[in-house]
């Protein structure tokens, strides 16, 4: 018996569940005795591999302190018709989604924003760009 693949929204919103859980510094634990449920549950809801139910979504969306939007956004395409009322932004890519779900990711992202001075900030973007391995065409930019 072959188990199903997670749907790719499914697992989408469980991403952002964990991106912004981690944010908070809330364990899976917390989570879900708030929920009543087993940090086991909230593991499976943050894989994607159970679905959340609307209302259960509307219960984390409070006690994570978001709308319940944000775990909609930067959702993959799923070929639904766009429609002319702002559906037809394009989503963020998933691999930033994936990234700041990471400790890492969140802990980069909460020291970067933590610099007030915007001129360095730019020059660590330079920086690590440097690192990585610039594109061709700003091969000859200086950096710091």
């Amino acid at each position: 018996m072959t188990k199903k693949a997670p749907n790719p929204i499914d697992k989408h919103v469980g991403s952002r569940v964990r991106m912004r859980r981690m944010m908070l510094a809330m364990s899976q634990e917390k989570l879900g005795d708030a929920l009543g449920l087993t940090f086991q549950q909230v593991q499976k809801y943050e894989k994607g591999t159970n679905r959340i139910g609307a209302s259960r979504l509307q219960q984390i969306a409070h006690i994570l302190q978001v709308p319940v939007s944000f775990f909609f956004e930067g959702a993959p395409d799923m070929g639904l018709p766009e429609t002319d009322i702002g559906m037809s932004e394009a989503p963020s890519p998933a691999y930033v989604s994936d990234f700041l779900a990471t400790s890492d990711g969140l802990a980069l992202t909460k020291a970067f924003m933590r610099i007030h001075d915007a001129k360095l900030r730019r020059r660590i973007v330079d920086l690590v760009e440097h690192i990585a391995g610039k594109s061709p065409e700003h091969a000859d930019d200086p950096v710091l």
